[in-house]
């Protein structure tokens, strides 16, 4: 698919829901959220009929998002419905990990590919505070299990300050220069992501990945909503029950700006970043 500037849209993030079970400071308020009723979730049919229209039409990237994609009940089965597709060649997932123990193995047979790991910080006490209730060694243990199971490449994401321009100006003893010391040691792929305000339309390119390059973003967002948005920072969406999913998809391509603004109507942990 070929949007109006002559980028081609391959890649859809699939949002599965809006819970999770941390907090990032970054992500959710801290009074928490007003979650989504269990009715206007999308259901597993519902999805995969996403899906397979967005791959009948070019899509060969699925990567699959929260909140925290984890907690969804089934998710397991939902992957292995998503890995039947034919035409997708990278099926991936962001996760903080910290259920990776109880699901990697899981998921692998499922049919998925690599996993995306959350890591802001090798502090304990920072990784705590960040993260509202996460531990810092339960994230390890994600990521230990992600290797196991053969999830890889894993890449890590480390959320930084929107002054971090390259891997070169990271001091060895900052926090993002600890995490990439424990990623190298791992060898794992790392992405820093500067830290984003969708409100008032903040963000960056990411270091290490293609994100915040609005030249040649080739992505769709599907919410768990329904909601296909065309940008993270825009509040065009179109709802694939209303127009139906052909006519979403193709609405949101068509109309998908040359570079995002800002979004009022979206927040991190109902998008999938």
């Amino acid at each position: 698919m070929l949007d109006r500037y002559n980028r081609n849209i391959n890649y859809l993030r699939v949002s599965v829901t809006d819970r999770c079970n941390l907090r990032c400071t970054y992500c959710m308020p801290e009074s928490g959220i007003r979650l989504l009723a269990h009715e206007d979730i999308l259901n597993f049919d519902e999805i995969l009929d996403v899906v397979r229209v967005a791959v009948a039409m070019g899509v060969n990237k699925v990567r699959i998002t929260g909140g925290e994609p984890l907690v969804r009940k089934g998710i397991t089965d939902l992957v292995r419905m998503i890995a039947g597709v034919e035409g997708i060649t990278d099926l991936g997932m962001t996760t903080n990990g910290i259920m990776l123990p109880k699901f990697a193995g899981e998921l692998k047979k499922a049919g998925l590919h690599r996993v995306n790991i959350s890591l802001d910080s090798m502090d304990p006490e920072k990784y705590k505070a960040i993260t509202r209730i996460g531990s810092l060694q339960d994230a390890l243990k994600g990521i230990d299990a992600a290797i196991e199971a053969g999830l890889t490449p894993v890449k890590i994401n480390c959320v930084v300050d929107k002054n971090v321009l390259s891997v070169d100006t990271l001091s060895p003893h900052s926090s993002a220069g600890k995490v990439k010391a424990f990623a190298d040691s791992k060898g794992l792929q790392i992405r820093f992501i500067p830290q984003m305000d969708l409100h008032k339309g903040t963000f960056g390119e990411v270091i290490g990945g293609s994100g915040g390059h609005c030249a040649s973003c080739n992505r769709l967002r599907l919410t768990p909503d329904g909601m296909i948005k065309p940008c993270l920072f825009s509040d065009l969406e179109y709802s694939v029950r209303e127009l139906g999913t052909k006519q979403a998809l193709l609405m949101a391509v068509e109309n998908k700006p040359s570079r995002g603004s800002s979004s009022q109507k979206s927040d991190f942990y109902n998008i999938g970043g």
